[in-house]
């Protein structure tokens, strides 16, 4: 279905990113992964995904908290991709503390990661996208872009922010063949989660999966994880022509979190 489209994911190394990236290549789009780390079992994996399709992989390992990187990125992909035609915001990082606590420059990273850059990578994929008179924003926010958590300012803030740009950018391309929306996942155990459970176990001295548990008790009804693979079937869907008139919608996958 995605054939001949270059998929550009932030931070799919791991956890959402590769996920949603794994769903894309396996309709056939090729992939510019990016993020820190081992990026060969990623590529790898978006291969096996893309098979059938002969798609192409490639990685960029721009520091999405510099403006320069990212430009570097976007050169990378005009040539070695043509351009890059959908667009996942996912690039993402955590620190919980007080406000009066937060360390100013825990502050500044979260914000230059978590929501600068998708503003830097947007208003780079734009133009491109309106030359082809398409083109697909999809942001991975967070259910913390709807509601807020204690100790979690910066991300809060940031995540919200995403959401604004997202029905910004919407109402800019409005009459284009450009949609730009943003996907709000609940509790995914990615990586970043992890280790929240991880520490939660810790403190409390419980199991990790009885911390896990307690960690969804407090937010998700359902009482059960996201997964990567139904965020990227989301995406997905969000690519085709029956989501062209959906635009500007913070789109939640939480198990209920924000219902209630």
């Amino acid at each position: 279905m995605l054939k001949g489209k270059t998929a550009l994911v932030t931070g799919s190394t791991s956890g959402i990113g590769q996920g949603v990236a794994q769903q894309l290549a396996a309709q056939g789009a090729n992939i510019i992964l990016n993020g820190f780390g081992d990026a060969e079992p990623a590529k790898a994996a978006m291969t096996q995904a893309g098979a059938a399709h002969g798609i192409q992989v490639g990685y960029h390992g721009a520091d999405m908290s510099k403006p320069a990187d990212i430009a570097d990125m976007f050169a990378y992909a005009d040539r070695e991709f043509g351009g890059v035609d959908i667009l996942i915001n996912n690039a993402g990082i955590q620190f919980v503390s007080p406000v009066e606590s937060f360390p100013i420059e825990k502050w500044d990273a979260i914000i230059a990661i978590n929501l600068s850059s998708a503003f830097h990578t947007t208003r780079l994929a734009i133009p491109g996208m309106r030359a082809k008179n398409w083109g697909r924003v999809i942001n991975i926010a967070s259910a913390h872009g709807l509601v807020a958590s204690a100790g979690k300012s910066a991300y809060v803030a940031a995540k919200h922010g995403i959401v604004g740009l997202t029905k910004a950018v919407a109402l800019e391309t409005a009459t284009t063949g450009i949609t730009v929306n943003a996907i709000c996942p609940g509790w995914v155990l990615t990586p970043l989660v992890q280790k929240q459970i991880d520490d939660r176990a810790a403190r409390e001295g419980v199991s990790i999966d009885q911390a896990g548990k307690e960690l969804l008790s407090e937010k998700q009804p359902s009482l059960q994880f996201v997964t990567p693979e139904q965020l990227g079937d989301l995406a997905v869907f969000l690519c085709t022509p029956a989501a062209n008139q959906v635009r500007g919608v913070a789109w939640n996958v939480d198990g209920g979190w924000v219902a209630q």
